[in-house]
Order: C-alpha cells, then sequence, then structure tokens
C-alpha cells in the first residue's frame, strides 16, 4: 500500500467510532462475515442520489480495507438514483489522504482511476444509477449513504440485503472556506466506520 496512505490508515485505527454508530455498521458487519463463512464473493454497492460524493468516498474505502485486512473476494460498487459526476474535490481529497488517482477521460462525467497499492487493480470511478451496466444485477448488498437515496429507492433490484448507512453531505461546505476541511472530515470518517466493519471479520 502506498506509504502516505498507510500512515492515513494508522491515524484512522486511531478514530473512535462511536456505539450509536457501531450498532448501524453490525448488520454489514455479519453479511460481509456470512459470505466470507461461505466462501462467497461479496459484493458491495453504496448508493446515493447522485453518486457524487458519498458513495464514491465510500465505495474507495471499503475496496481499500478490505484490502488493508485481507478479506479477499470483495468487490466495490457505487452508483445513484441518476448519474451526474464524481465531484472533482473528492478526487483532490483522497490524493491529499495518499490515493493515487489518475483522470482517464475529459468528458462532464469522468473516468477516474483509483489506486491504493501499485500492484492491485484499479478502482474505477464514475458517476452512474445504480443498476448501471457496470454494476452488478443481483447477489450484492445494497448500502444506502443518504436519505434521499434511502427514501427514493423503497426496492434496489438483485439486492440481497439493504443496510441504511448514512453520512452527512459535504456538500452543503461547496464554496466556503470549510469546504477542503469537511471533505476530508467526512472521508475519514467514512474511512474508519469502513475500517471497523472490515477489522471484525474473522477469517
Amino acid at each position: 500500500m502506498f506509504e502516505n496512505l498507510s500512515k492515513t490508515i494508522e491515524s484512522i485505527a486511531k478514530m473512535d467510532v462511536p456505539n450509536e454508530r457501531k450498532a448501524v455498521l453490525q448488520p454489514l458487519v455479519d453479511y460481509v462475515q456470512d459470505k466470507v463463512n461461505h466462501n462467497d464473493e461479496i459484493r458491495l454497492n453504496f448508493i446515493c442520489t447522485h453518486n457524487s460524493r458519498r458513495s464514491h468516498l465510500s465505495q474507495i474505502w471499503a475496496q481499500t480495507m478490505a484490502f488493508h485486512f485481507g478479506i479477499n473476494n470483495v468487490f466495490c460498487y457505487s452508483g445513484g438514483t441518476e448519474a451526474t459526476a464524481m465531484f472533482p474535490k473528492v478526487a483532490e481529497t483522497l490524493v491529499h489522504q495518499g490515493f493515487d488517482i489518475q483522470k482517464l477521460s475529459e468528458t462532464e462525467n469522468p473516468v477516474y482511476a483509483v489506486k491504493f497499492d501499485e500492484n492491485q487493480h484499479s478502482i474505477i470511478c464514475f458517476s452512474k444509477a445504480y443498476f448501471d451496466d457496470f454494476n452488478p444485477k443481483s447477489a450484492f448488498g445494497a448500502i444506502m449513504t443518504c436519505n434521499n437515496a434511502d427514501e427514493g429507492c423503497p426496492l434496489v433490484l438483485g439486492a440481497e440485503a439493504r443496510f441504511p448507512i448514512k453520512y452527512d453531505d459535504p456538500k452543503a461546505y461547496d464554496g466556503t472556506e470549510l469546504m477542503n476541511e469537511k471533505y476530508a472530515e467526512r472521508s475519514l470518517q467514512i474511512a474508519s466506520e469502513l475500517y471497523f466493519v472490515f477489522s471484525q471479520i474473522k477469517k
């Protein structure tokens, strides 16, 4: 894993996850553990309204934490109830936290390749609907990362299980002097909670 990212994860490991959040995360822990117990592939689709901020942060950190803890056969995705674009500040924030990110296209909805280790596959990120052909059609866990997606998707087709694990939107601070701080804060909160999830898994 890249050195700066390893240092970030060392600091994440010391962050406290409140008990009320651990209770919210426990069903996802149980789902992943059951898959590991049965030697099944683990497909996680992180869903938010626009697939622009929280769902991408969650997808990237989940894949990274699975690798960090040596949990194999984990495949993380993200999607929205509609497609927009991954917000540039998300990539910028993750680069500061130790990821290597390449922008592969200069379109309205750019494609990014996100790496956490020089020898591991890139995580491919772009905004898409959760049911896009890029994502799994069945046998996946749907993690709802925002209220609007949770309420707007009473049924996620193909999902085996659904987990409402919601985060405040850093978009609220766009264009303010707190923008950098709040994006970093939200990224680290998501990372610390996914660190907790994968730290609980017994191989």
